[in-house]
């Protein structure tokens, strides 16, 4: 269980973080593309690149605030990367965009640790799945809070948007010798590095054995010098053991006295009251964030071994739930908050106590919830709930009523236990996976995403006043797309309770479900397309296990359908954005190009012999010109076909193309700019076109990566240069010429 040093040093930007926030309202510039016959010229600060503003959307899962340090937290993400918070900014500076495409799943953080007597010593544990398909995990290194890393790739694998990964932290710094440090696994035991990771291997005297499928060690945590480990492999019965301590660091034995049975089955966090020497241990019977029913918190006094059960409500009947979070006030004695979770029935909430557990107080009882900044946190209400999946709590070391509690969405805070609202800004963990830059109205973008459905983002640099679009709500989206020659009329699709489709008229403002839709909708909702008039829907549906099924035409708007048997199951239809009469879909599975002439009644084969399998496959058509189509492929590069897919052409000035979109032309071009991202000259980055993908210059940069971004990509067509990036965990990313 080791791993080497690779001393690979990443330079994330704070200085260049700043310098991408500057000049971002000028819609002006230009970067000059050099010639290259196969590869990109690549300036020195090509592009200015921040997030569309949408504010969190995803599930933070730890926040830890420096005890020698005002002002100075971390905040890790399940699958959306790292934060340091900026106090001066009040806003949350990213850690992890320089993460490469190869390191895709790197993006996730399984844990992190500070160390307490050094305020700039930093440390992550990375690694987003733990399957046998997944990479395994790194550890990294900070000297300087983030701004620049040393990284040791782990021999393990690691699982941060896995079952439990609102547990923790796993990753502690030992209190003893500050060089020391021990990583819990969920599947590989427990480890140890005394050379501040720059090995490990497995920590001695530790006597759990390792479990291929389950949680592991799931909690670390110092009391004065003594050491707890959490393991999550526990029965539930009587006499499992779930906590584990040790006084020298060789050797662990289990705590006496601890809790046991179905309420106390997985320690999920721990916090330690230094003043009062007392451990409070919150306890559930799974690793959550899902099926939870029941849990307790207990506390121990470290100096007498005593335990005493402090739970605030005991779950039980239909009010069953886990408890998560634990946070000490460091300056006042007694003072504790722990959150419940997966308490569907009458919401989950912080109980806070004063007086060492002895009584608590529910803080939603009295709380007030501001979701001005981030509206799409009422999802479809009148008002936004406390919050879900709430597994962890931190209170500022600094001020005893500035308490933060993360969500499946967000990241609430309060300075006074009675006010609340997202401190959110600058951390942004949606993954998207479509994007729209209408060539008309008040919206520059419409995005599909997963979890939060579609966004009308009236503004960029404010999250969408009308919230998530609703009429119905999706989870997630799949698919939206927009009439060509009416792009007043959008069509969304996506995972709802309430219906899979929808219609606009005004933009993707607001929405009107389809009267009715194929029964296969439900549970396969896919693709969908629009012809350039509107008239025509087509629908394709494909099941989340990668099932496919026929396809579906309408003509009135979505009231009736009909299918459509000679069309590939499972593509995704593209419409001609000139020609109302003509769509297209690629079969991935043949190679073969259709296309329709009768607005989607039937689809014959054009073009053969292209690349086919499984994933990695884009046909997208440029905007205003017929028959234009453009194939993008991960394995085999770029094709180009500008007669309506009789035939294509390979580009070969790139090697692989991942998604690709169109944006205004360059002054005095002929043709649209193409984005793309792509692997040019070795190079995998993201990349702009102005002839026609003759050449191609990268627009960002190794320290702007953003790991996973091969989802989609658009320019703008109304302001040459400015594009809009989907990533998988870091939100939509806009970039202007600098």
């Amino acid at each position: 269980m080791h791993g080497s040093d690779l001393s690979r040093r990443a330079v994330l930007a704070g200085s260049a973080a700043a310098a991408a926030l500057a000049g971002l309202s000028s819609l002006q510039g230009r970067a000059q593309a050099a010639e290259s016959a196969h590869g990109a010229a690549t300036a020195a600060s090509p592009y200015n690149w921040r997030n569309v503003f949408i504010g969190g959307t995803g599930f933070v899962t730890g926040v830890v605030f420096h005890p020698a340090a005002r002002g100075l937290a971390y905040a890790r993400t399940d699958m959306g990367g790292a934060y340091r918070w900026d106090d001066s900014a009040a806003r949350w500076v990213p850690l992890l965009d320089w993460l490469s495409q190869d390191d895709q799943n790197l993006l996730g953080v399984e844990s992190l640790a500070i160390d307490p007597a050094k305020p700039d010593r930093l440390y992550l544990a990375l690694g987003t799945y733990a399957q046998s398909w997944a990479g395994n995990g790194a550890f990294l290194r900070s000297d300087d809070r983030g701004a620049t890393w040393t990284r040791t790739n782990l021999s393990v694998k690691l699982g941060s948007n896995e079952d439990g990964r609102g547990t923790g932290e796993r990753l502690l710094v030992d209190p003893r010798n500050s060089d020391t440090l021990w990583l819990g696994t969920r599947h590989d035991g427990l480890l140890k590095s005394t050379d501040r990771g720059n090995t490990w291997a497995a920590a001695p005297g530790f006597p759990p054995k390792p479990n291929a499928s389950g949680q592991g060690v799931t909690v670390l945590v110092a009391a004065e010098r003594t050491l707890y480990a959490g393991w999550g492999d526990g029965d539930g019965t009587s006499s499992a053991t779930t906590l584990y301590s040790t006084a020298d660091g060789t050797k662990w034995v289990p705590v006496a006295g601890q809790p046991a049975g179905p309420a106390a089955k997985m320690p999920m966090r721990a916090a330690y009251d230094s003043r009062a020497k007392e451990l409070y241990v919150t306890y559930a019977d799974a690793p959550g964030p899902n099926g939870q029913s029941n849990g307790s918190v207990h506390k121990l006094a470290v100096t007498t071994g005593t335990w005493t059960d402090v739970t605030p409500v005991k779950p039980g009947g239909t009010d069953g739930f886990g408890y998560g979070g634990a946070a000490v006030d460091a300056q006042r004695s007694g003072t504790v908050v722990v959150t419940t979770n997966n308490r569907w029935s009458s919401g989950d909430t912080l109980f806070r106590t004063t007086d060492g557990g002895r009584t608590w107080t529910s803080l939603e009882d009295s709380a007030t919830i501001d979701v001005s900044e981030t509206p799409y946190l009422k999802w479809g209400k009148a008002a936004p709930t406390f919050g879900w999946w709430i597994q962890m709590a931190a209170i500022d070391p600094f001020d005893s009523q500035h308490i933060v509690y993360g969500t499946g969405a967000t990241l609430y805070g309060t300075r006074d236990l009675k006010k609340w609202a997202p401190q959110i800004r600058g951390l942004e963990e949606t993954s998207v996976l479509f994007l729209i830059s209408p060539p008309t109205g008040q919206a520059h973008l419409l995005s599909g995403s997963r979890d939060i459905g579609t966004l009308y983002h009236d503004k960029l640099t404010a999250s969408p006043a009308g919230g998530l679009a609703t009429n119905p709500i999706f989870g997630t989206a799949t698919g939206i797309a927009q009439a060509a020659n009416k792009p007043s009329y959008v069509v969304r699709t996506g995972m709802g309770d309430n219906g899979n489709g929808a219609y606009s008229n005004d933009g993707g403002q607001t929405w009107t479900p389809f009267k009715s839709q194929p029964a296969i909708a439900k549970e396969a909702p896919g693709p969908i397309a629009t012809t350039a008039d509107g008239t025509v829907l087509v629908w394709s549906f494909i099941h989340w296990d990668g099932t496919k099924h026929p396809t579906q035409r309408s003509t009135d708007n979505g009231a009736t359908w009909s299918e459509i048997s000679s069309f590939p199951a499972g593509a995704t239809p593209v419409a001609d954005p000139a020609d109302p009469k003509v769509l297209y879909a690629f079969d991935t599975a043949t190679g073969k190009l259709l296309a329709s002439t009768d607005k989607g009644l039937t689809f014959a084969a054009r073009a053969t012999g292209l690349p086919s399998g499984d994933g990695g496959y884009q046909l997208a058509v440029a905007p205003g010109r017929s028959g234009d189509l453009w194939l993008s492929t991960k394995g085999n590069g770029l094709f180009r076909s500008t007669d309506g897919g009789k035939s294509f052409t390979k580009i070969t000035s790139c090697q692989a193309s991942y998604t690709l979109g169109f944006g205004a032309a360059a002054d005095g071009s002929s043709f649209l700019s193409v984005y793309q991202v792509a692997t040019v000259g070795g190079v995998t980055g993201v990349y702009r076109s102005d002839d026609a993908a003759k050449t191609w210059l990268r627009i960002n940069d190794d320290q702007h990566q953003w790991a996973w971004i091969g989802q989609a990509i658009t320019g703008d067509p109304r302001v040459h240069g400015q594009v809009y990036l989907a990533t998988n965990g870091r939100g939509v990313q806009f970039g202007q010429p600098a």
